[in-house]
């Protein structure tokens, strides 16, 4: 018996906090990635690793509440917690991936076809690992061409996301870009949900063991969206987020052009005038 499969539960409410979830983890991985550009003596590896932290949590987040409005009518669906807890693990270590080696390999062809196509395939991978989690009375079968579109989507969604962490500079570029990311995480999302196919055995209305959506729902999307927000706190006190790479120049300039020569601490850069030695000594 073929199931009625609807994606679309709630209406509109799941698919758009889903998408804002995708658009909040990317916007605030790619600040965090930018951070660690900033400014070589900073903690680079901290600063990458939060960045795909919230990218990961935010995709996984996405997932997971766009699931929620995933519906088969005449079963019901659990979920297997070990796998959907496992799928958001993936989901970070994957991206981490693809995030380190454009934060130390930058941009260059070789290096960001190779990160985006890992990253990509972690996505996918994570999508349909938390599809595994599923447990209903039947057996779930794709639609192979549809399920390759997915991975397809997956890589190049992933390839841009990290050109823009290592290209995009300023705040709203870096806010369009996550926008974009959003689109592209949630279409690759429902790409494969319309690769699902439902066969249901024969007795209707039983389910397989495991938790409720709504069981799930507040314990699983806590952790990540605690962890977000804290992110966000991060990223909006962090000075040189806020001020921007030319604030930072041209405020270390400013700096270093008040400080006296006698200063050991004074380094004039290029065209920054020598103060009168005479007249420093006669105000003393």
């Amino acid at each position: 018996m073929q199931g009625t499969v609807d994606g679309f539960r709630y209406g509109a409410v799941a698919p758009l906090a889903a998408y804002l979830m995708a658009c909040l983890g990317g916007a605030l991985g790619l600040r965090c990635i930018v951070r660690s550009l900033l400014n070589g003596q900073s903690w680079r590896p901290g600063w990458l690793a939060l960045g795909a932290a919230s990218i990961g949590c935010g995709i996984w987040t996405m997932h997971f509440i766009a699931m929620i409005g995933f519906h088969v009518e005449e079963a019901r669906i659990r979920y297997d917690a070990g796998l959907t807890v496992l799928s958001l693990a993936v989901a970070i270590v994957v991206v981490g991936v693809g995030v380190f080696i454009v934060g130390y390999r930058g941009a260059g062809g070789g290096a960001l076809t190779c990160a985006g196509v890992i990253t990509g395939l972690g996505v996918a991978a994570m999508h349909y690992l938390g599809m595994a989690a599923l447990r209903l009375d039947g057996s779930i079968h794709y639609d192979v061409l549809t399920v390759g579109l997915s991975v397809v989507i997956a890589i190049v969604a992933a390839t841009a996301a990290l050109w823009a962490a290592v290209t995009v500079r300023g705040f709203l570029t870096s806010l369009g870009a996550s926008l974009v990311m959003g689109v592209a995480v949630s279409g690759m999302h429902y790409t494969g949900m319309a690769a699902v196919r439902v066969h249901l055995h024969g007795t209707t209305g039983s389910s397989w063991a495991g938790d409720s959506p709504s069981s799930l729902a507040l314990p699983m999307l806590l952790g990540p969206i605690v962890f977000l927000v804290l992110a966000g706190v991060v990223v909006m006190f962090d000075p040189l987020l806020v001020l921007g790479e030319g604030e930072r120049i041209r405020s270390g300039t400013a700096r270093r052009s008040q400080q006296p020569a006698s200063d050991p601490e004074f380094r004039p850069t290029a065209g920054t005038p020598r103060p009168n030695r005479e007249s420093y000594a006669r105000k003393w």
